[in-house]
């Protein structure tokens, strides 16, 4: 199996059919296996997963463990909704709800790999052509190891290549993402440089008109990851996708907000901006796999920022693909079909829940105030998921 991609997802895919006898080959088009981004949350139908793949103590070393995910109005400060986490995940869904650097995941992940030798791994190595027939599949690119060149009807490849995936073609007729018009400023912030009042030990979700900030601790809660959502024009390269943050530009899109959220951001020095984009939900598996290629994470499914699934789906399906690669006695194209059966519905719903979630974040006037009392009023009720922690 070849899988073309070594980020996250990526190297998901390569561990878990690993683990399943696939022998896999990861291609990363970069000099290097790294991360860009700040934290990610990752839910107990996460966690679950990663501990399944031996990864518990790992994570423990970089991980953080919130008590609560609280939600609070930018205008007023009020806190809106409360859910509980840390113990509650454990005894609720058998696996806890921890915050991480997405470097620090990459980090475990590749470790894990190397440690075990269950995959191969290439860097400088892209692909850039892709042929496939009754034989089998034909590649061609720049640096691929000369076995990779062609391989058989018993060979799959797995896209893995985040949102720009250059896979994602062989698979559907190739479209560019759609631009979402909201705009994302993030940040890492040292906690100790943080007013001591403002410290957290929790998930912190701001809505407000047309913005929302989702704050939590990251690396065993010595940083502050910070997230900013607004309104706003992209820019016209939307593949250049990581641009230097303005801060008056920021606060001029927020408007005004309350004090405390507003000490939080005026702690940060400098910002990063993502133009966020994704694609609409999955109509099929279709959309997942065709023959011997299968899609993984973004590249089929980009997700919003706003259910925080995106690492948490792509994770997901790695593990799907390695249960789907054990079953030895079907043909390829057979066990990469399951594969997309059983993933394309779920990861339509969270795609379509998390456009339902920034719109909800983002409500004015009347309905923001209608949420805010449905939020007190029903508390957990209304902010859990157990459809989505409790797993496939």
């Amino acid at each position: 199996m070849i899988i073309v991609g070594g980020g996250i997802g990526g190297l998901a895919a390569a561990l878990a059919t690993g683990q399943a006898g696939a022998m896999p080959q990861v291609l990363e088009r970069a000099a290097t296996f790294s991360e860009v981004g700040a934290g990610i949350q990752l839910g107990p139908n996460v966690t679950r997963i990663l501990h399944a793949w031996g990864l518990a103590e790992d994570l423990k070393r970089v991980e953080f463990v919130p008590r609560k995910l609280e939600a609070r109005d930018t205008q007023t400060g009020q806190v809106i909704g409360t859910l509980r986490l840390g113990q509650r995940s454990l005894d609720t869904y058998g696996a806890p709800y921890v915050t991480v650097h997405r470097a620090d995941l990459h980090r475990v992940l590749l470790q894990k790999i190397m440690r075990s030798g269950l995959a191969e791994l290439h860097l400088d190595s892209e692909v850039q052509a892709v042929k496939q027939d009754a034989d089998g599949i034909r590649i061609s690119g720049a640096n691929l190891p000369a076995s990779m060149t062609e391989f058989s009807k018993s060979s799959a490849m797995v896209g893995a290549d985040g949102l720009w995936s250059a896979t994602r073609q062989y698979v559907v007729p190739p479209t560019a993402p759609r631009a979402t018009g909201l705009l994302a400023y993030r940040a890492l912030l040292p906690m100790l440089s943080v007013p001591e009042k403002l410290r957290l030990q929790d998930v912190n979700v701001w809505m407000g008109p047309s913005v929302h900030a989702v704050l939590y601790p990251v690396q065993c809660g010595d940083f502050l990851n910070l997230v900013v959502v607004v309104q706003g024009l992209p820019p016209e390269n939307l593949e250049d996708w990581d641009h230097a943050g303005n801060k008056q530009d920021l606060e001029a899109a927020m408007g005004p907000v309350h004090a405390d959220l507003w000490d939080l951001l005026a702690a940060v020095p400098a910002w990063r901006l993502w133009p966020l984009c994704d694609r609409p939900p999955l109509k099929g598996p279709c959309e997942m796999a065709k023959g011997q290629i299968a899609l993984l994470g973004d590249a089929a499914h980009p997700v919003r920022p706003f259910l925080a699934q995106g690492a948490g789906m792509a994770i997901e399906d790695a593990a799907e693909l390695g249960r789907c690669w054990v079953k030895a006695d079907l043909p390829v194209a057979e066990r990469l079909k399951m594969y997309a059966q059983a993933r394309w519905a779920r990861n339509a719903q969270v795609q379509q829940r998390s456009i339902r979630n920034g719109q909800i974040f983002h409500l004015q006037g009347p309905l923001r105030w209608g949420r805010n009392v449905a939020m007190k009023l029903m508390g957990e009720s209304l902010m859990d998921a157990p459809w989505l922690y409790a797993g496939p």
